[in-house]
């Protein structure tokens, strides 16, 4: 298995992971399966996203988006992890992360920060290996086959940048933390 910067090319793969996850409910409220199209958008120039291949096959990956769109917390992003059903418990989402986590890093990200269901734990297990620390529970944060669901919220910091100023991100409105962003009718 190797790591490796994602790139729009593999967003065909990435959906086909991502709608196993969907189809699992285990690791997401998204209930609409996802196509190349709707991957592509992840791809801002912003946000690191990488794929994990063997014998290569895209078998998993991990990344990072927008967590709020003020730009106090442009250094912040969110995280999701998605394994291949017939490739997980192989070490693939250990690598997907640590690669991510290093590329967050090299973009300027202080914090990375994601929700996970509480029911599964090997995703719990494998973050907090990773240096990710449950912060608190979001009760009945959404509904998910019309039933509601609780979250567990985790973090990780990137000390190495927790001193630098971040990078603002291209898609960030501009508002600060003191202000609220525009409403549009």
């Amino acid at each position: 298995m190797i790591a490796r910067k994602a790139a729009w090319t593999d967003a065909e793969a990435i959906a086909a992971i991502y709608n196993q996850g969907i189809e699992d409910r285990v690791a997401t409220f998204e209930t609409r399966p996802r196509g190349a199209a709707d991957i592509e958008g992840w791809f801002d120039g912003v946000h690191p996203i990488v794929v994990i291949e063997e014998d290569g096959r895209v078998i998993a990956f991990a990344a990072t988006s927008v967590y709020r769109p003020r730009e106090c917390y442009a250094g912040i992003a969110e995280t999701s992890l998605y394994v291949a059903r017939d490739c997980r418990r192989r070490g693939a989402g250990r690598l997907a992360m640590t690669a991510l986590i290093e590329a967050a890093e090299s973009a300027g990200f202080w914090k990375l920060v994601s929700r996970v269901f509480p029911e599964n734990e090997t995703s719990l297990k494998l973050i907090e290996s990773l240096g990710f620390r449950a912060v608190g529970t979001y009760e009945k944060h959404a509904r998910l086959d019309g039933a509601w669901r609780d979250v567990v919220i985790v973090e990780r910091l990137i000390p190495a940048n927790l001193e630098r100023e971040a990078k603002p991100s291209p898609s960030i409105s501009g508002a600060n933390c003191h202000e609220f962003p525009r409403q549009t009718r």
